[in-house]
């Protein structure tokens, strides 16, 4: 397996990394499905967000620094995560709804897609301590972009905590960083890992951050897709395909400190805001699926949005939209339960090693000790 050869290549990174934006390649890494781990259903062709047609996103990475914490100078270790639910190229908004499973956290802007049940933003992932200037940032790129079609915005921006590793109090992410994430969002592959938003973040112990995944809806034209920033959940709660990960593995390192995680769902699917609110929810099934428990200081908070019914926020009188009737609504939900839970452990799969402040090392997920588990259980797949 690869281990072994992806933590070395990490290390190698944060030795040659100058300060400011490092890139990587879309979804290079190691995923889930590569160390054989079982999942339900069937995914897109990318098995990403963005197999929901229009879907675009970017990411800026900041690494920088390897030495003691010196709040303002470093390590840095951070980024911007930007999910565009029609594109650079659309002003059109989309129908959403949103869910906080546990409200120790932030995302802005969702009161008012309480009201609307409109999202007129992308939404952007960062660190706790930059939702203010990624906010800001958004709205300044939208008004010289000419993006905002009523000439006002409330941006959703949403955060979790990477000061385990990064110098959070040095408020590295910058505008111009929120600008490059914006700018650079496209379809195809997504990054996983150690990227955007989830640079610095850890889930179960071991280090996560990004992860994403889709699902073709069964019986169905449409397709959900999953974004996850993953920075939650104890060391011994991680369970992978069913099998208690987390416990056989407890022994083996010491733990790192995580909470938190931020979930974007999208589809194509005809929703309206009450049903998404309804699909925002059902990511908690997924996300229990790989042991969470979503404990006090967690900030476990979800959005789902369609890109079905172009032009429902127009200025015509009427509007007429189409609604996938109940009856047929589990289907979708279904599809979210699944793409949610290979989202997150696929964030785990591609992170790397990391060092941070204070000298703290994080490790990345033994690939091997993974497949050895999941065939000691009977639940890894020949890959």
């Amino acid at each position: 397996m690869r281990h072994g050869l992806v933590a070395a290549a990490c290390l190698a990174a944060l030795a040659l990394a100058a300060p400011g934006l490092v890139t990587m390649s879309a979804q290079s890494k190691p995923r889930a499905r590569d160390l054989g781990v079982p999942f339900d259903g069937t995914p897109g062709p990318l098995n990403a967000i963005t197999d929901v047609a229009g879907v675009e996103v970017g990411v800026t990475t900041l690494i920088s620094g390897d030495g003691p914490l010196k709040v303002g100078v470093g390590p840095v270790r951070t980024g911007v995560t930007a999910i565009l639910p029609r594109g650079r190229a659309s002003k059109d908004q989309v129908f959403a709804g949103w869910f906080s499973l546990n409200g120790n956290g932030e995302m802005t802007g969702t009161t008012w897609i309480d009201e609307a049940g409109l999202l007129d933003s992308p939404v952007l992932i960062t660190n706790t301590h930059s939702v203010g200037i990624v906010r800001d940032a958004a709205i300044a790129w939208a008004v010289n972009r000419r993006y905002l079609e009523a000439g006002w915005g409330l941006p959703v921006v949403a955060e979790t905590f990477d000061g385990s590793l990064n110098d959070i109090n040095g408020f590295h992410v910058k505008a111009e960083h929120v600008f490059s994430a914006l700018d650079g969002a496209k379809g195809g592959p997504v990054a996983e890992g150690n990227v955007g938003g989830g640079t610095g973040m850890i889930a179960y112990g071991f280090k996560a951050g990004t992860g994403t995944a889709s699902r073709r809806v069964p019986d169905a034209p449409w397709t959900v897709g999953v974004l996850v920033q993953a920075n939650h959940g104890g060391p011994r709660l991680l369970r992978i395909a069913g099998v208690p990960v987390g416990a056989e593995l407890a022994n083996e390192r010491d733990a790192s400190r995580s909470k938190s995680i931020i979930i974007v769902v999208a589809t194509d699917a005809p929703l309206l805001p009450h049903q998404l609110k309804r699909v925002a929810k059902r990511a908690t099934h997924g996300l229990a699926r790989t042991g969470a428990i979503s404990s006090d200081s967690s900030g476990d908070i979800f959005i789902a949005f369609s890109t079905a019914n172009p032009g429902v926020a127009s200025t015509k009188p009427v509007a007429r939209v189409d609604m996938l009737s109940n009856a047929h609504i589990s289907a979708i939900f279904q599809s979210t339960v699944e793409a949610t839970e290979e989202a997150i452990v696929d964030s785990l799969v591609a992170a790397e090693t990391m060092k941070g402040v204070r000298g703290t090392v994080c490790e990345a997920i033994p690939h091997e000790r993974v497949v050895e588990i999941l065939r000691k259980y009977g639940r890894a797949e020949p890959v």
